[in-house]
């Protein structure tokens, strides 16, 4: 365990002070710059191809569509809007990915200095109240702040008896979409059981809703299987895709000699028909 409190494979790198700073500027220059953090633009990718045209679908500005929302290629008239819950959240630049649209290159441009961190360049593509949840306060603080985040729940999620959790387990259930990338394997089995049953049941009117997560290689590949079974125990499989992540550091090319990169897989799921 890292001394913030999260769960982590011992031979993975810890990044514990850069989740501790109050805004992205050293995430960006120790992970995204220093390790080629590539990986949101798969995971931008994936939510495009399995997830975006739903949503697309089931969503609409109103009678007063903005230039932004008839470019992304939305019709005015009756729609809803979508909960979108961002698990693992930190800074939020998988949402920045998935809902603002950004590449990794636009990521870093926004995330260069302190200054142009405050605001995100880019619109939101779907009308979605965004909930982002995490063990670093100041992450949070920081997406609220930016206009990342709607709304922000801050707690340790392998604490299951916390009014947080049951905080948790409640906007699982409200959620159409659900992102969680490279953090499930920060989680407890019990804990990734807990919310992803809450997410299947949907609450009491169960309706469509799509998860977007991926898996770590080389890093606690056993616990990765038993994730995926978690999964489908609950959701129907959708698609998935190999991929690069980002570079492995020192300390993790000597504990997985030949390594250069650690990879991913993405998968997506939906819940099931009632």
């Amino acid at each position: 365990m890292s001394n913030t409190g999260v769960k982590t494979d011992e031979k993975k790198q810890h990044f514990d002070d850069i989740y501790v700073e109050s805004t992205p500027v050293p995430y960006k220059t120790r992970i995204l710059d220093a390790l080629d953090y590539v990986s949101d633009d798969f995971n931008r990718q994936m939510f495009d191809a399995h997830i975006l045209p739903w949503a697309k679908a089931v969503t609409a500005h109103g009678s007063s569509l903005s230039k932004s929302a008839a470019a992304a290629g939305f019709n005015s008239g009756n729609g809803q809007e979508l909960n979108f819950v961002d698990l693992c959240s930190c800074f939020g630049n998988t949402t920045m990915a998935t809902i603002y649209g950004m590449s990794y290159e636009a990521i870093r441009e926004n995330w260069s200095d302190e200054t142009k961190c405050r605001t995100i360049q880019a619109t939101r593509r779907i009308p979605v109240n965004v909930t982002g949840i995490d063990i670093s306060l100041p992450a949070l603080d920081y997406g609220i702040s930016a206009g990342l985040y709607d709304e922000a729940i801050c707690t340790n999620l392998n604490e299951r008896s916390t009014a947080e959790f049951e905080q948790v387990e409640r906007v699982m259930a409200d959620a159409d979409i659900l992102l969680s990338t490279a953090a499930l394997v920060y989680l407890d089995l019990e804990t990734i059981d807990t919310i992803i049953e809450a997410f299947a049941n949907g609450g009491s009117e169960k309706k469509e809703g799509f998860i977007l997560v991926n898996f770590l290689n080389p890093f606690a590949l056993e616990k990765a299987d038993d994730t995926k079974k978690i999964l489908l125990k609950y959701l129907d499989f959708v698609g998935s895709r190999a991929t690069r992540h980002r570079r492995m550091s020192e300390m993790e090319q000597r504990n997985y000699p030949g390594e250069e990169w650690s990879l991913l897989e993405l998968w997506v799921l939906k819940r099931r028909s009632s």
